[in-house]
């Protein structure tokens, strides 16, 4: 195992306690990009955190004109039954997108850092939902479309720490008329495990208005069979992790196999990620894993231009498996 370490001295400058651990983090990361195993000293004139800092908070800036500018987009990717007598409905993950200046997409992946680091997530996680509901329900008035049956959104963990959050989404969800057991919402292994207790509570009052659950990443953690008991929630999705490699490595085949059969006896439905070709795609029906998403089934595309008498799934390799 290995530890990169970000320390900060706090002297007799006044810093705030969001300074600090911005600070610390940002250390943190220097320490990463320099090797790793290794701590790193946080000072005033740094050149390496300097740098990082001023990175962060250009992508900050960026974010906020992204928002006011309405530049972030919702992207659909279908979640496929791999039983083919399922009756439960089309099933489709929500993706967030950024565009940039020139209105080329950014994926969540150059920016998500800074907006958690800087307490952006709040922000983004309202306009993911409000833009969902709303695009949901123009969608389910249209009559050239098959209904969608389940819209899968990710949830950060600023979002389930938001005390206000339930009240926004009930909110929201009355406004654009949704139903909301057509809503499932996804979290991290991570920000479920960080607070148990808080993710339990707000999954079950979700719940209690109708609405489902998925584990992101299960698998990723230390313990996670352990918490799994503890959070009531309707799917688990495999850490793609595992399943992109199961077909070398029999140890990532082993572990999504026991966490398939875990999910089953614990009464969940199981999702695998990263399913990137028919030969992983066969092998996880074999093992009795329920869904699976990835390439192999669909691409992402546009939420707003969604067409599910079109989905890519009815002329994909896994129609002809």
């Amino acid at each position: 195992m290995g530890c990169s370490i970000g320390l900060v001295t706090i002297g007799e400058r006044d810093h705030t306690l969001a300074e600090v651990l911005r600070s610390a983090d940002t250390a943190c990361n220097v320490a990463k990009e320099n090797g790793r195993n290794r701590v790193h000293v946080y000072s005033t004139d740094d050149v390496e955190v300097t740098f990082k800092q001023g990175e962060m908070e250009w992508w900050v800036a960026r974010i906020q004109k992204a928002l006011e500018e309405d530049r972030f987009r919702l992207y659909a990717q279908e979640i496929a039954s791999l039983n083919p007598d399922a009756t439960d409905g089309a099933h489709y993950e929500l993706l967030l997108r950024m565009l940039d200046e020139q209105g080329n997409l950014i994926p969540p992946g150059r920016f998500i850092g800074a907006a958690e680091r800087y307490g952006l997530m709040q922000l983004i996680g309202r306009w993911v939902v409000t833009t969902a509901f709303e695009t949901y329900a123009n969608l389910s008035n249209s009559e050239d479309r098959d209904p969608i049956q389940t819209c899968s959104i990710n949830l950060s963990g600023a979002s389930v720490g938001d005390e206000s959050f339930l009240e926004f989404l009930q909110t929201q969800a009355a406004v654009a008329g949704v139903p909301y057991n057509a809503f499932c919402f996804e979290i991290t292994e991570t920000v479920a495990v960080a607070n148990v207790s808080k993710a339990s509570e707000f999954i079950r009052r979700l719940g209690m208005l109708g609405c489902r659950f998925s584990l992101d990443d299960f698998g990723s953690g230390m313990s996670s069979f352990g918490y799994l008991k503890h959070l009531p929630v309707d799917y688990v999705k495999i850490d793609g992790g595992f399943v992109k490699d199961m077909l070398e490595d029999p140890i990532d085949r082993a572990m999504v196999e026991s966490i398939n059969h875990i999910g089953q006896v614990m009464g969940k439905k199981t999702i695998a990620e990263f399913v990137e070709n028919v030969q992983i795609l066969e092998a996880l029906r074999a093992i009795g894993v329920d869904y699976a998403q990835g390439h192999a089934i669909a691409k992402p595309v546009p939420f707003e231009a969604f067409d599910t008498a079109r989905s890519p799934i009815s002329a994909g390799p896994f129609a002809q498996s």
